[in-house]
């Protein structure tokens, strides 16, 4: 199978066990990638954002991750759900806290909305925890079904959504 390009989320707001902070969570998440057949060939600046929808839980550590993979769209997904569940993710509630977030963004600029996986990221273009990291590292790449910028995604962000880069000096 040819090397398909994807972007993946990657996301925590609670250090999963063995690990100090979220941002050592999500680090670690990125050599696992490679672990599991991943060509990490970029990765975007970190970023802190608060919960959507707002509560009271820790902000979150967000990045994205550009890699190649040899797997299809469905495979892929999977991989990243088992990846999650070695670092002690539990799906349960909905927005809930967690110690790791994988999301598969786009696969290759597949477009798909069946039952299984729904490409791209149903949400994505709603999310500036999403959108800033990964202009970080498409800053030319367009929605498959909007077919706008990432740029255009990011004019069309709600204001309430809290961000900033995360400074890994000050923290």
């Amino acid at each position: 199978m040819r090397l398909r390009r994807c972007f993946i989320g990657i996301g925590a707001n609670l250090p999963a066990r063995g690990f100090k902070t979220p941002l050592d969570t999500c680090c670690a998440a990125i050599e696992t990638l490679t672990e599991f057949g991943f060509e990490v060939t970029a990765t975007s600046r970190w970023y802190e954002s608060a919960p959507v929808p707002l509560s009271d839980q820790p902000w979150f550590i967000n990045g994205v991750a550009e890699c190649g993979v040899r797997k299809d769209a469905s495979s892929t997904l999977t991989t990243l759900h088992q990846i999650e569940s070695k670092f002690g993710r539990v799906r349960g509630e909905v927005n809930a806290p967690r110690v790791l977030d994988l999301d598969l963004l786009d696969f290759d600029g597949k477009i798909s909305t069946g039952p299984a996986i729904t490409l791209p990221h149903p949400r994505m273009h709603e999310r500036a925890f999403v959108l800033l990291p990964m202009r970080d590292l498409a800053p030319t790449w367009a929605h498959p079904v909007l077919g706008l910028t990432i740029g255009d995604l990011i004019d069309f962000l709600t204001p309430e959504q809290e961000i900033r880069l995360y400074n890994i000096r000050d923290n």
